[in-house]
């Protein structure tokens, strides 16, 4: 997209959030991979701005943590409403002239593309300030005169019945000049119930004194759904995931039930790839060309190179990396490992914190043995190893180029090239006579 120089992106974060009933600020609540602040700074920073201001309250300290070095950051620490909000940026503003894009950051829907029209919309129309408005569940109703122009900008507790009747609503998100926007902030008083200054004031101040203020219709209303409850949450993620999905199958991607399939805003998946149900693939993954994700797998920041196939049920955990090839099946769990071009482990296998090389295999039931109660260790299997069924390797262990290990032995020292390693106790007891004794109550009639 194509930067404007003289534009400053405001975005209102400073909310308790209370109808989330969560010990966790707002903004910071997960949507798709993402806290939902990232993705309305995300459509903000695609304009190029000069400036990105977030102005924060709740929590601020974990705010100011998370998107340290995206954004500059205003303190709003009484909520006294979103014009006093807007207030609060003035010193991140101090020298910049040009239009302000004022957006809320509990609207993570909201496309890029959408706000570049708006931008646009203004220059075209020579507005003084533009409001995008969308059919949506907000209080804030747009009241047109009867040739189309805004005539006011009413709250749904004070509406006639005729006017609750319009289904326009105003979305929160406004443009305008920052001069002419502090200078309408400078007459709006908090002379109201709840003693605060609203940014909708402004509507008013500006169409009293015959300022050109226009009204911009979201093309897709899903955009100005905003999240106050986890059930706006829960909307808002069908609706991202929707749009992630769409995205990937158009790319060449083949996703078998997009109703049971949950991927991450972050995720990236090559041609060709084939997603099963009830899989979930979270974070920072990508997946190759070819690949086939069986059904219920879960995947998490994860890389798999092309023609890679897991499942069914099988876990990538965070930083595993998958070579060409690499058959990962039933029931295997990997975490934190490197396994190269054509390894396989096919069913019930733990690889855990290990470097595997290429054509190496594991049988039914192998572990990597990781955790001694005080640290991880690391297990080196070489290229060509064969690791057989019910193994268990101790970390930090390794197993030679081409080395084989027999079924059910527990390796606690390293495997030379070319050897066949056996880790059995030698002698087999049997003890006569021990059923009849210990569980008399299950011999056969």
């Amino acid at each position: 997209m194509s930067r404007i120089p003289s534009l400053a992106v405001l975005v209102l974060a400073a909310g308790q959030g209370t109808r989330m009933r969560s010990r966790l600020a707002k903004v910071l609540h997960p949507l798709c991979g993402r806290p939902l602040l990232h993705h309305t700074l995300a459509a903000g920073e695609a304009l190029g701005a000069e400036r990105l201001v977030v102005v924060v309250g709740r929590d601020s300290d974990n705010v100011r943590q998370r998107f340290a070095g995206r954004a500059r950051f205003a303190q709003q620490d009484q909520q006294l409403g979103t014009g006093h909000a807007v207030l609060q940026s003035e010193a991140e503003l101090a020298g910049f002239s040009g239009d302000v894009l004022v957006l809320n950051g509990d609207l993570p829907l909201v496309r890029a593309e959408t706000l570049e029209r708006m931008l646009a919309f203004k220059q075209e129309t020579a507005a003084d300030l533009v409001i995008l408005s969308g059919e949506i569940d907000v209080p804030g109703i747009l009241v047109r005169a009867p040739d189309g122009a805004l005539a006011r900008v009413v709250e749904a507790t004070d509406a006639t019945p005729a006017e609750l009747a319009i289904a326009e609503r105003n979305t929160g998100v406004y443009l305008i000049e920052r001069d002419l926007l502090w200078k309408c902030l400078a007459q709006v008083d908090a002379e109201n119930a709840q003693g605060e200054i609203y940014l909708t004031s402004i509507v008013e101040i500006l169409l009293a004194e015959g300022r050109r203020v226009e009204v911009l219709r979201l093309q897709d209303d899903s955009e100005g759904i905003g999240v106050n409850t986890r059930v706006d949450l829960a909307e808002a993620a069908a609706l991202m995931r929707a749009r992630i999905l769409n995205r990937l199958m158009l790319a060449g991607v083949t996703v078998v039930d997009p109703a049971t399939t949950y991927i991450d805003v972050d995720v990236e998946v090559g041609q060709d790839t084939v997603i099963e149900p009830n899989c979930v693939i979270q974070g920072q993954t990508s997946i190759g060309e070819g690949c086939h994700v069986k059904a219920n797998c879960v995947i998490e920041d994860s890389s798999l190179a092309n023609d890679v196939e897991i499942g069914p049920s099988a876990h990538l955990r965070p930083g595993t990396s998958l070579g060409e090839g690499v058959r990962i099946g039933n029931y295997v769990e990997v975490k934190n490992s490197q396994l190269a071009a054509g390894v396989k482990a096919d069913h019930l296998s733990y690889i855990g914190d290990a470097d595997v090389g290429e054509g190496a295999s594991f049988g039914c039931g192998a572990i990597t043995v990781n955790y001694d109660w005080r640290g991880k260790h690391r297990t080196r299997v070489a290229p060509g190893a064969v690791v057989g069924c019910n193994v268990n390797l101790i970390a930090p262990v390794s197993v030679g180029r081409n080395a084989a290990i027999a079924a059910g032995s527990t390796i606690t020292k390293d495997v030379p090239d070319d050897s066949l390693a056996l880790g059995r106790s030698r002698d087999q007891k049997h003890v006569a006579g021990w059923s009849r004794r210990k569980r008399p109550e299950d011999k056969l009639k």
